[in-house]
C-alpha cells in the first residue's frame, strides 16, 4: 500500500511539474538584448483622460500595462529591450497593451503616479498591470524593476507572464 501511495504521489508531482512547466514560456538562448537599447519615452505630457482612455478602451480586450519610466534610466531602456525580445514581444502582443508615460527628470507626469496609487518612491520604471475590469493587480511589486539591470530576461518576462491572465 505504501508504495502505491508513494507512486500515486511521484506520478502527481511529474504531472504538476510538466504542467507548471508548458505553461511558462521560456526565451531562447539566441535572444538576446540587442544594442543599443531601445529609446521607448517620447518626452510628451499624458493627461489624467489619456490614462484612463487607455485603460477603459482595453477591458475585455487585453491587460493594460503602464510603464513609467525615462530614456535617460538604463533600468527603463532595459525592460523594453527584453519586452523586444520575439518570444516576449509575441506574449506582450498577445494578452497586453503597453502605454510607456515619460516621467522626464522627475518634472513631467509624476501626478499620475500618484493618481494610480502608487508611491513616488524607489526609482523608475513603474510597471503597472491591470486586469481586464481596470483594477491594478500588481501594486505591491510596481517598483520592482527599478533595478532591471541586476535581472535575467527570464526573470523579466517571467514576471509578466505570472500577472498574465490567459
Amino acid at each position: 500500500m505504501k508504495k502505491l501511495l508513494l507512486f500515486f504521489v511521484f506520478i502527481t508531482a511529474i504531472y504538476f511539474q510538466s504542467n507548471i512547466s508548458e505553461a511558462r514560456i521560456i526565451i531562447p538562448s539566441d535572444e538576446v538584448l540587442s544594442q543599443p537599447l531601445p529609446y521607448p519615452y517620447e518626452g510628451k505630457k499624458v493627461t489624467t483622460e489619456e490614462l484612463f482612455n487607455f485603460i477603459d478602451n482595453n477591458r475585455n480586450l487585453r491587460q493594460s500595462i503602464i510603464i513609467f519610466g525615462a530614456n535617460w534610466c538604463p533600468d527603463c531602456r532595459i525592460l523594453e529591450g527584453t519586452l523586444m525580445l520575439p518570444t516576449v514581444k509575441e506574449f506582450i502582443n498577445k494578452y497586453y497593451s503597453i502605454l510607456h508615460i515619460d516621467v522626464g527628470k522627475y518634472d513631467i507626469n509624476m501626478s499620475l503616479i500618484e493618481i494610480l496609487g502608487l508611491e513616488d518612491q524607489k526609482g523608475i520604471p513603474k510597471v503597472l498591470i491591470f486586469d481586464k475590469n481596470g483594477i491594478p493587480v500588481n501594486l505591491a511589486t510596481s517598483d520592482r524593476w527599478y533595478t532591471a539591470r541586476e535581472s535575467k530576461t527570464q526573470e523579466i518576462f517571467d514576471y509578466f507572464q505570472k500577472y498574465s491572465l490567459r
